[in-house]
């Protein structure tokens, strides 16, 4: 088979893989995704994320059935369907608005159940359990790319594209010498909690989707945000009524010494230790965090894109693998649907004869890194204005409008 008519290969069946994968099957060209977990339920996928300026490109990338499936994945689809797009950041002392960030068209999803949206589409395409462990490229642009898996598989392709997330075997080819993350220097629990409507009245009171704010004292930062309503999960009139609510809390290193514990009760705990000084509506309602809820210990580290050589169009990074970046403007995914869609373009453009994989690809990484890299030192930045009350205005990276010039090709 000439290199010409060899598949895209997807490595990585996240969320950013998989809107590119539509992409290429409503362009009729060949892909086939290749995924290290067992199966879509191998591993947990993040509790929320939130749609924003992207979805004018997400729309454009997916047919119609499935960008409309995204509305049934929201984490409270009442309220995105009269959402305004309120942005609180608070204080966590007082309970009052320091900056109400503007609003902007939006959609909290659960991250899981977007997956499987996505995943719909496309599951006949995907290759569960391949763990990516080398890829070859030769010195003739027009024999491809092999990638190489850890059970001894290989598979040929046109191009590869990593999109494996922030710890990418992709990344780690492309960028030997210089693909670890950066540590910051902030710690971060979060549980996925189950509360009844009358505990959760004080959180919706402040905003009904989600919200963040600091102490002015402690430095510690929280994010709410909701992630099931009784009618989403199904107790709605039952004894067993229930809100699952993500509930995130971060500080600086240098303001607190505090190992995250292994365990569940024990990070619960550490949680209900955090909360000492505010508000009692939010005090009280950290301290009914059931000791049964689930727990996540995220690791805040990000990666600025770098320069690489794409071997001429034949290897190149979308997403996470391309531009890690903290939560705190809540871009990431937007970000890396983003670059699945610039990549699309240029794809297309490969495919049907008018652009080398070479010019291609270049054209693609040039947009993405002039984008991603100055985006990712600002969500750090941000990152770091969140733990400090005082020190925040209108221009502290944590409250900038989130916003992205209009993309003008596809």
């Amino acid at each position: 088979m000439s290199a010409s008519n060899k598949p895209v290969l997807i490595i990585g069946a996240g969320v950013v893989g998989l809107t590119l994968a539509h992409g290429l099957k409503k362009a009729n060209i060949p892909f086939e995704i290749y995924e290290r977990d067992e199966n879509i339920d191998a591993r947990g996928q993040g509790y929320a994320i939130t749609l924003h300026w992207v979805l004018e490109y997400l729309k454009q990338i997916l047919d119609q059935d499935t960008f409309d499936a995204i509305d049934g994945v929201q984490v409270d689809p009442e309220v995105g369907r009269h959402d305004s797009g309120n942005f609180m950041f608070i204080n966590l002392e007082t309970k009052e608005a320091k900056f109400k960030i503007p609003p902007n068209y939006r959609r909290r999803v659960n991250r899981e159940k977007l997956r499987k949206v996505l995943l719909k589409g496309v599951a006949d395409k995907v290759h569960w359990n391949k763990k990516l462990a080398d890829i070859q490229v030769s010195d003739n642009a027009s024999d491809g790319v092999t990638a190489v898996f850890a059970d001894g598989t290989e598979a040929q392709g046109r191009m590869l594209v990593g999109a494996e997330g922030s710890n990418s075997q992709t990344r780690k080819f492309l960028v030997p010498d210089a693909h670890q993350n950066y540590l910051l220097p902030v710690k971060m629990i979060g549980a996925s909690a189950d509360f009844t409507p009358e505990q959760v009245v004080p959180l919706r009171n402040i905003d009904p989707l989600l919200f963040q704010g600091s102490h002015p004292t402690t430095g510690v930062f929280l994010w709410i945000s909701m992630l099931e309503t009784p009618e989403v999960n199904g107790t709605a009139g039952t004894a067993n009524e229930r809100f699952r609510v993500q509930v995130m809390l971060s500080w600086m290193d240098k303001d607190r010494d505090e190992v995250i514990p292994e365990a569940n009760q024990d990070r619960i705990a550490l949680m209900k230790r955090l909360v000492d000084g505010f508000h009692p509506d939010l005090y009280n309602t950290i301290q009914a965090i059931p000791e049964s809820s689930s727990t996540l210990h995220l690791i805040l580290q990000d990666w600025p894109c770098q320069d690489w050589s794409n071997h001429d169009g034949r290897v190149t990074l979308v997403g996470d693998a391309a531009h890690a970046m903290v939560m705190y403007r809540g871009e990431a995914g937007n970000h890396g649907i983003l670059d699945a869609w610039h990549l699309w373009g240029e794809i297309k453009a490969v495919y049907a004869g008018d652009k080398n994989e070479a010019a291609a690809v270049t054209d693609y990484e040039t947009e993405m890194k002039e984008r991603t890299k100055p985006a990712v030192l600002l969500s750090r930045q941000a990152c770091l204005d969140a733990h400090d009350f005082d020190g925040l205005n209108n221009d502290s990276a944590v409250l900038k409008v989130r916003a992205i010039k209009a993309a003008t090709k596809a």
